[in-house]
């Protein structure tokens, strides 16, 4: 804030009214009032004003404020905060509405609304305020007319708070149900999970019980077959040994037959006949010959030998 702008100010204070007014104003010097807190009394009419800012209901020292024909078309939702004004001239504007906070000016007497386009129920309540009087009434039904709409708006906060709430709580609600569900979902994973491992470690645990079983088995089987394959074995091996041995016998007396049977078929049609050695053999010859011709198929053998004798 400029020193320059404090002191064009000042000028135009007498006592504790600030006349600002026909100034061609757009715009409210709020921190240059601020800093004259002795003006209680502000005219701010015949100006361009179209709007407040909401600093200027920071200015609770005022008492009355004049605004009248300027082009104001909406007043801030902060004007309850001069709880000091009591009068307030708003003549010739283009005010449709005033701020629900409107009611909280407790200490508002006059009030003039004449000349703007008010809503029907709020120009109702206005009234004509054609004199100091319809003035005071004005003031009086406004802020009534505006503690219904404060209550209402109130009420309707209330009930907006409580559906709010009540959606809230019902998300909450959702919430927490949609937390269940997902928790006993993971839950059911995660039991369905364990059960299918449980499944795949007895089927581990039975396979490897049937591995141990069947390799019992073959061994019991080879343990049973192990004796009887001995017992086999022994009774092969001992038909096997006889086998051999009579086999060996058989061809021993079967040689010695040969070699007995050549010896007497050289003694007997050989030339070595008439050495000694086959003399014995001879005589021993002779008599079994003489015994075996009671026979009749030894007769028969002897008269083939007598005729081969003959023939050589």
């Amino acid at each position: 804030m400029s020193k320059g702008k404090v002191e064009n100010l000042r000028d135009k204070l007498d006592g504790n009214e600030l006349d600002l007014s026909l100034g061609n104003l757009t715009d409210v010097p709020v921190k240059e009032l601020a800093a004259i807190p002795k003006a209680t009394v502000l005219d701010l009419s015949c100006n361009n004003l179209v709007t407040l800012p909401p600093e200027f209901c920071s200015l609770t020292h005022l008492v009355k404020i004049d605004l009248s024909k300027n082009q104001l078309t909406s007043l801030p939702d902060e004007l309850g905060q001069l709880c000091n004004l009591q009068h307030l001239d708003l003549l010739n504007n283009k005010l449709t509405t005033l701020p629900v906070s409107f009611s909280q000016l407790r200490s508002l007497k006059w009030l003039d609304l004449k000349d703007n386009p008010l809503e029907p129920e709020l120009a109702k309540a206005a009234g004509d305020c054609l004199d100091e009087k319809q003035c005071r009434q004005c003031a009086s039904r406004v802020l009534q007319h505006m503690k219904v709409l404060q209550e209402e708006a109130d009420k309707e906060r209330e009930r907006r708070l409580l559906r709010e709430r009540e959606l809230e709580k019902k998300r909450e609600a959702k919430q927490r149900e949609r937390e269940a569900r997902e928790r006993e979902a993971l839950k059911r994973k995660k039991a369905e999970e364990k059960e299918r491992k449980r499944m795949e470690y007895n089927k581990q645990m039975a396979a490897l019980a049937a591995q141990e079983r069947q390799k019992k088995k073959k061994e019991e089987k080879k343990k049973k077959e192990k004796p009887s394959q001995d017992k086999t074995a022994g009774k092969v091996s001992v038909p096997k040994a006889k086998r051999s041995a009579c086999s060996l016998l058989l061809r021993l007396l079967l040689f010695v037959f040969v070699c007995a049977a050549s010896l007497l078929a050289a003694c007997q049609l050989t030339e070595l006949r008439k050495e000694a050695f086959c003399t014995p053999l001879n005589v021993y010859v002779e008599q079994a010959l003489t015994w075996a011709r009671g026979l009749d198929m030894v007769q028969q053998v002897l008269q083939k030998i007598s005729d081969f004798q003959a023939a050589q």
